[in-house]
């Protein structure tokens, strides 16, 4: 398959210093990323998995280059690849560059609560006309009649153009959001939660139609979700994040029937079953404090089955099956 994205030993987390922590806090290191690599493939939906506070949108924001203190990459290198066969190496360029040349044309980001990031004393239109301004070249006559087309195509009413933003529900503001992401059709899109802040109808409307834009332009799509239901319906592969490292990589489909990693079954054992009416039983502990993670398996405090090397060692992902891959000591040989 072809790959569109290589991130490679991203080690990356939080600095609190004075502007961002209390007198105790200052000069800590939070460590939300942990030595994580993955590859993404072109014509794809991937999912990223794992509880609130697990490092899901920090890898995100790193694999964009989106590196706003506190954040910090301590080490790791991101390369993009699009469809005219250019590589980018998002982690040495330029922001200025990266904004001029890669955002929104080859890559897109939707941020958290992104209904919130839309300008309110802008109407939708301009939001439209100023990106095609800026990357297509185009009047802003030309750019309002190309934004009403894209807003048809999206399942909106072409009466949302004229709006501004606070005069749209919810879901009407997150499918422009989306659309603006998809406007310059790039190689690339990261959704982070696009869906949490909707409620099931709208959450429906949302999934279906990044789904159904990704099967049309044929890109890929990257959806950060907790809710391991989203990722059973819409994804192609998943990745399941445990404590700012990727313990669990493979095909969706693979994910759900055959876990692999201790975490990973406890979440799929939690899910609700239709006629299953047996108690569900949730995961003891918590997650580790990442200002100082434990020493080797950063899951072995709540691991039912560690044994004395997980207390050691950390271990690596390693391939079990084609495709499938796994961190955890109890499959290495």
């Amino acid at each position: 398959m072809e790959p569109v994205l290589k991130a490679v030993n991203l080690k990356g987390g939080y600095l609190l210093g004075s502007l961002y922590a209390s007198a105790s806090q200052q000069g800590s290191y939070v460590d939300a990323v942990s030595d994580v690599s993955l590859e993404l493939f072109r014509n794809e939906i991937f999912g990223i998995a794992g509880e609130s506070g697990c490092g899901k949108s920090t890898l995100i924001k790193i694999l964009y280059g989106y590196l706003e203190p506190p954040l910090v990459l301590k080490d790791g290198l991101v390369y993009l690849y699009t469809k005219e066969g250019k590589e980018i190496s998002i982690t040495s360029t330029s922001k200025e560059q990266l904004k001029k040349d890669v955002f929104w044309r080859h890559i897109s980001y939707i941020p958290q609560s992104s209904m919130n990031v839309l300008n309110p004393t802008m109407r939708v239109r301009d939001h439209f006309a100023e990106m095609l301004k800026l990357h297509a070249n185009m009047s802003k006559e030309e750019a309002y009649k190309e934004a009403g087309k894209y807003v048809e195509y999206m399942g909106l009413p072409r009466d949302v153009l004229a709006a501004f933003p606070h005069q749209l529900s919810g879901g009407m503001r997150q499918r422009v959001v989306i659309s603006l992401a998809l406007l310059m059709r790039p190689d690339l899109i990261l959704a982070d939660e696009p869906t949490s802040a909707l409620d099931v109808i709208n959450q429906q409307a949302v999934l279906t139609m990044l789904r159904d834009s990704q099967e049309s332009l044929k890109n890929t799509i990257v959806i950060v979700s907790h809710d391991m239901g989203i990722h059973g319906v819409v994804t192609h592969r998943v990745a399941i994040m445990y404590a700012g490292r990727i313990v669990e990589i493979g095909k969706t489909e693979e994910i759900f029937e055959d876990p692999l990693h201790p975490y990973t079954q406890a979440l799929i054992k939690a899910l609700p079953r239709l006629g299953d009416k047996a108690q569900r039983e949730g995961l003891s502990g918590r997650p580790p404090d990442l200002k100082s993670p434990p020493l080797g398996c950063r899951f072995r405090p709540r691991c039912p089955s560690y044994g004395s090397q997980c207390k050691e060692e950390t271990p690596t992902l390693i391939e079990v099956k084609p495709g499938h891959y796994v961190e955890c000591w109890q499959y290495s040989t």
